[in-house]
């Protein structure tokens, strides 16, 4: 309705302009086919005072052009000497107001009204031009508009019924549109309002293959995401909850035992203390992975950097898996070259993303499995890489195992955003992590970090990701 409104009203005053402009279109025309008509009329200026009667009246006689329009004569003296619809008594011309105008201005005045026959006329006065003779007066030229009028009230009528036409389907398609793209919009709105409000598994039915369609596509593939990462979030929040209550289960459990045992069996409360301990470190490494997926979520991880040797931080993870893999009968070797340049880095964030990548290389490896740990140095920075001959990951979730939330393998402990965690650690010291693997023969992860050959003493802290200024 608002679009109808508006075009009512544009085509209104386009209606108005045109009529206002065809109307001074046809005046003017009147006007100039006037002067043509009383081209001749000049020659009234080359007689004197005197001989102006006489000529006026010549004229009057011999005008041609009677049957299309009327010219009064008159002197000086505001007389009408003669007309050339019949001789005029002598006498003071009515003063009309084309001739007022004309004689104020000595110029060409016009004047549009009913003549004393009720007919639409257009007068038209002029002085005489003064050729050295003397100014012998004015003559008025009379057009009947009747048939101009008719011409112009039919254009008028052929305007309206355009307009009409034009508004009639301006609505055609006003209407057009609404069921072809407000309506649908309408569509995808409540849609949207639905997945806002929770229910992820509304879609839009895709009828269409323009840009109507395409945001249906995207709807449904936003939609089909926020499916996905409802439940990555709710298989994380069951993960966390069971890694919380597995430690929490063996150190209550230890505890009754050792607390039954106390100066009864020693060898028992030593073992159940050291299984607490290392069930409490276990929820502690858990708890900070948490604390720290926080941070970077709401931006506030803080890296505080200093010169280290990667070699080092690399080998001491290597050493606190030695044991682990000799239990679980896997084979855990560290490749290193003699010497590296040292890095800029924060030893513990550091130390903390090849704890995650080496872990997960042992928990994803069956016995008899090997695991290799090599570093290499390349102009500029340092690669290492975390072989392992474990189950691999499969094609379609290799892309997804860097996001939050996500597990390939639900039945392996874990809380699914260690590699989320790491992946933004080595981003946040200008790094790179990426990862290879195929299902059923293992999987490969490398992260390269910039080096420095300068030695400088400072400690610098960063807080990642940058904080956006304006």
């Amino acid at each position: 309705m608002n679009v109808l409104a508006l075009d009512f009203l544009i085509i209104l005053v386009c209606e108005i302009l045109v009529g206002v402009f065809m109307f001074n279109y046809y005046r003017n025309s009147v006007i100039d086919a006037s002067s043509e008509y009383v081209k001749n009329i000049n020659v009234l200026a080359m007689t004197d005072e005197r001989g102006y009667p006489a000529a006026a009246r010549r004229y009057a006689q011999t005008f041609q052009y009677r049957d299309k329009v009327e010219v009064q004569i008159f002197d000086s003296d505001d007389n009408m000497l003669v007309t050339t619809n019949g001789f005029a008594s002598p006498g003071v011309a009515e003063v009309a107001t084309d001739y007022a105008e004309a004689k104020e201005t000595n110029g060409e005045a016009w004047w549009y009204g009913n003549n004393d026959n009720g007919e639409k006329v257009l007068a038209i006065t002029n002085p005489l031009p003064d050729l050295g003779f003397g100014f012998n007066g004015y003559y008025r030229v009379l057009v009947s508009m009747e048939e101009v009028i008719d011409s112009y009230v039919l254009f008028l009528v052929i305007a309206i019924l355009v307009g009409l036409l034009t508004l009639g389907f301006s609505s055609f398609t006003g209407a057009y549109f609404v069921r072809s793209l407000v309506r649908p919009v309408r569509e995808v709105t409540a849609t949207a309002r639905k997945i806002a409000s929770g229910d992820l598994k509304t879609r839009l039915e895709v009828k269409r293959n323009d840009e109507i369609g395409e945001l249906c596509d995207t709807i449904n593939y936003m939609a089909s995401e926020l499916e996905n990462t409802n439940k990555m979030k709710n298989d994380f929040i069951s993960s966390v909850s069971h890694e919380l209550r597995t430690p929490l289960t063996a150190i209550k459990g230890w505890g009754e035992t050792v607390s039954m045992s106390i100066g009864e069996d020693d060898e028992i409360v030593k073992r159940g203390v050291d299984v607490m301990l290392g069930e409490a470190d276990r929820l502690s490494g858990l708890v900070e992975e948490l604390l720290d997926f926080s941070r970077i979520e709401a931006g506030k991880l803080t890296i505080t950097t200093s010169l280290n040797d990667p070699l080092s931080i690399v080998g001491s993870v290597v050493d606190m898996y030695e044991e682990i893999a000799r239990q679980q009968k896997l084979s855990l070797t560290f490749v290193k070259p003699e010497t590296s340049e040292m890095i800029m880095a924060d030893r513990d964030r550091i130390k903390q993303v090849f704890i995650n990548v080496i872990d997960n290389a042992v928990k994803y490896t069956e016995a008899g499995g090997h695991i290799v740990v090599s570093a290499f140095n390349e102009e500029g920075c340092i690669r290492v890489t975390i072989s392992d001959t474990g189950c691999g990951i499969p094609a379609k979730d290799l892309n997804h195992v860097k996001e939050k939330f996500f597990k390939a393998n639900s039945n392996v402990r874990g809380s699914g955003i260690g590699l989320a965690v790491a992946d933004e650690i080595i981003k946040s010291h200008n790094g790179l992590m990426f990862l290879e693997s195929t299902e059923g023969e293992g999987t490969t992860v490398t992260v390269v970090l910039p080096t420095v050959k300068a030695q400088p003493d400072e400690v610098t802290e960063i807080v990642f990701p940058p904080e956006q200024k304006g």
